[in-house]
């Protein structure tokens, strides 16, 4: 027997009263509840892939997979024949350019003498030539009484034009040898810029070639390693991991319903699948600005018809506390099952 459709209906409304109140039930009693606990959270650490800044044959590997490095250490050697080139290349390109730098200077100084000289010179050739105009006064007027011939009056008349010429040509050379200066000034400048674009070369031939060094960034563990002897490595191809274990966190993904109560430095104690009856210690260092969904390349897109209401998550970062002996044991990716406390043991 078929129940009547006003029943149906009012079942389909009971129903859906009570999936709704028990579902605002459930998430007031965890919004509201002093402790938050998770078994979405892991062990991770913020771990450096070593990626070399030139490219080269792998000559030497000096780690090995899951090592202890510390910060500095050497890990590989990248053959530095042609680096070592380029820096001998580069010293020889500055020798050049300070041999011009220290030539365009001599040069300024020679150019001062030879002004000095042209000074000189104007000096001499003005004394000649006033000599050569009252000789040539003298002479005119010895022709004019007859003491004098002709000839002599013309010889030093062209003797004082002849000084007139050379003291010219003196006060030319002076104005051009002082023009020089600044042709040779614009030489001294250009010369200095040289050395200090052969120096920056040098610079970073010298760099490159410490590239040949691939050293560890941070202390820790090595992992991931890929790199081997012989190799050809890229520019930014990474080699291996480093991964600071003692500087592990725990990442847990709480529920957004869970975080009403929770803020930074709030006491938590984890639990850890590999270490059964061991509880570890620390607080809340920090809570995203965001749920991972947010970052993703393709967000969701809720302005839709076929709405379905998702609760998110939101990544807790938990800093461990220091000198707890089980802490040494972890390794990135573990599972945790941290309580966060928010009742008791706030520090911030």
């Amino acid at each position: 027997m078929s129940l009547p459709k006003s029943a149906k209906l009012s079942i389909a409304v009971l129903v859906a009263a009570l999936v709704a109140g028990s579902a605002y039930s459930y998430q007031y009693r965890e919004s509201g509840s002093a402790s938050q606990s998770t078994d979405d959270a892991y062990v991770t650490a913020d771990f450096t892939l070593v990626a070399p800044k030139v490219a080269g044959n792998v000559v030497e590997v000096l780690v090995e997979d899951n090592q202890q490095v510390h910060k500095g250490q050497l890990l590989a050697r990248i053959d530095d024949r042609d680096y070592v080139v380029a820096v001998d290349m580069a010293k020889a390109e500055l020798a050049k350019a300070n041999a011009d730098l220290v030539r365009a200077r001599a040069a300024i100084a020679q150019q001062g003498s030879t002004i000095k000289r042209a000074a000189a010179a104007i000096d001499a050739d003005a004394a000649t030539l006033k000599f050569a105009k009252a000789n040539a006064e003298r002479y005119r007027n010895l022709a004019s009484d007859g003491s004098a011939t002709q000839q002599d009056r013309q010889q030093a008349e062209s003797q004082a034009d002849t000084a007139a010429a050379h003291h010219t040509a003196a006060v030319a050379a002076l104005s051009a040898a002082k023009q020089e200066v600044d042709v040779l000034q614009a030489q001294l400048a250009q010369a200095e810029a040289q050395v200090a674009r052969s120096k920056a070369a040098l610079d970073a031939a010298e760099l490159n070639l410490s590239y040949t060094r691939v050293e560890a960034p941070v202390d820790g563990i090595v992992g991931q390693r890929s790199v081997r002897v012989g190799a050809y490595t890229r520019v930014g191809v990474p080699l291996l991991a480093v991964v600071p274990l003692q500087q592990a966190y725990v990442e847990a993904n709480f529920r957004e319903t869970q975080l009403a109560k929770m803020r930074v430095g709030q006491r938590v104690t984890m639990t850890v699948d590999m270490l059964p009856g061991t509880t570890l210690t620390g607080h809340v260092d920090s809570l995203a600005p965001a749920s991972s969904v947010a970052f993703s390349p393709v967000a969701p897109d809720n302005a839709t018809g076929n709405f379905t209401k998702v609760v998110q998550r939101l990544p807790v970062k938990i800093v461990l506390d220091p000198n707890q002996q089980a802490a040494r044991l972890l390794k990135v990716g573990m599972s945790v099952t941290p309580t966060v406390h928010g009742g008791d043991g706030r520090t911030g």
